[in-house]
């Protein structure tokens, strides 16, 4: 790497795949800049490091953190080797991100620098992602990738990770949570926007087949038939293989119809065009609007860190209906701040959708139950946790 690096004698490496400004960020990214930018601990320097990609700066700050940059998503890590080894005295921890991909820092990292990061077990969404055969290396092996850390001291974001994580051999001593967070503040009731006048359903992520955003659909698609004046938005990048191969001979079963949406559209008229509305990628504060005038937020995972929609959801005044998995249950507070149901049961899921017409008081409760629970949740109390950890560790024992 020739640029002209900068070090403080306090560094933090942290070793990632992607980074905040990926083309394929997701909420893993943007909780590890939200958690370094809001640090608390002002002792250490934060230093990224992440492959290349087009467009990509070798070097940049953003937000206080130092971005590096360099080689592809295998060779980044003996790049990141290579820039331990030359600044190795400066270095204090480094942390090795796993995200499916990870760095192996046990082979080249003395044990009292290495810190593991992990949001969440992968397990079953290797066949749900690649199918059985394409899947089956990745779910062999990701148990014994995993104990390669095990002595690590490591943090996570949820009880669920933690659990899955002693289950692997991880001492539970040397696991802590970090909380998730969101970025905005929680909007107080009076800013709550007015509920669609017919009942409206949420589905917002990526269009991935352990989502669950099929069994949305088919749930959906059952309970048009008692209401036929209900809505599905679905908000997120649209996978335009997987609308044609998967959602749309759903939509045919039941005789949906579906629509294309733009930010443009005013959405307190445009339930009336379609039963169906896919609203594509779309603004923070689309966003945020589109979870405080829907009834309901649905988000069905198989699996999950956390499930930061729900939390966002609930801060604007919608509560969610998830299911039984690992990361949905801590975030709906196991039942408590929201609706479960088990994984895959299109009928439950079908008809707690239908219990937020039917029972309006538990509705109301519920609601208000998700959003006290959310308030417990933003970037600034992730930072704050963060920072503590650090500095934690880095006393004197």
């Amino acid at each position: 790497m020739k640029a002209n690096i900068q070090l403080s004698d306090q560094v933090v490496l942290l070793l990632s795949w992607r980074d905040i400004l990926a083309p394929r960020r997701g909420g893993a990214e943007v909780f590890t800049h939200e958690m370094l930018k809001r640090s608390t601990s002002k002792q250490f320097q934060y230093v990224h490091f992440s492959p290349m990609y087009p467009g990509a700066k070798p070097a940049e700050m953003i937000d206080g953190v130092l971005y590096l940059r360099a080689g592809n998503m295998w060779s980044v890590i003996l790049h990141a080797a290579r820039f331990y080894r030359k600044h190795r005295a400066k270095i204090k921890y480094v942390v090795n991100q796993c995200n499916t991909h990870q760095f192996f820092t046990r082979f080249w990292v003395p044990r009292a620098k290495r810190l593991f990061f992990i949001h969440q077990t992968t397990r079953e969404i290797w066949f749900q992602n690649m199918g059985l055969l394409k899947g089956l290396p990745g779910y062999v092996m990701e148990p014994a990738l995993l104990r390669l850390a095990k002595h690590d001291r490591t943090i996570t974001v949820s009880a669920s990770t933690r659990n899955a994580l002693i289950g692997h051999g991880f001492h539970p001593d040397r696991i802590d949570i970090i909380p998730e967070g969101i970025e905005f503040e929680h909007w107080p009731h009076e800013h709550w926007l007015p509920k669609q006048a017919d009942p409206t359903f949420l589905y917002i992520g990526r269009f991935v087949k352990y989502k669950g955003i099929d069994y949305v659909v088919e749930a959906f698609g059952k309970l048009k038939k008692k209401y036929p004046a209900a809505t599905l938005w679905i908000a997120g990048k649209t996978n335009e293989q997987y609308l044609k191969e998967e959602l749309q001979p759903i939509m045919e079963r039941y005789g949906l119809s579906f629509m294309r949406g733009t930010e443009k559209d005013d959405i307190k008229t445009s339930n009336k065009q379609a039963d169906v509305i896919f609203h594509g990628f779309v603004s923070e504060e689309r966003k945020l609007e589109l979870m405080s005038r829907a009834h309901m937020h649905v988000f069905p995972s198989q699996r999950e860190g956390w499930g930061l929609t729900i939390t966002e959801a609930a801060a604007v005044g919608t509560p969610s209906l998830v299911s039984n998995s690992p990361g949905l249950v801590d975030a709906v507070d196991y039942g408590r701040s929201g609706y479960m149901v088990a994984h895959g049961d299109v009928d439950a899921l079908c008809t707690q959708m239908m219990s937020v017409i039917e029972r309006p008081e538990e509705y109301e409760r519920i609601r208000n139950c998700a959003y006290e629970y959310a308030k417990q949740f933003h970037f600034d109390y992730t930072g704050q946790a963060f920072g503590e950890w650090l500095e934690r560790m880095s006393l004197p024992s």
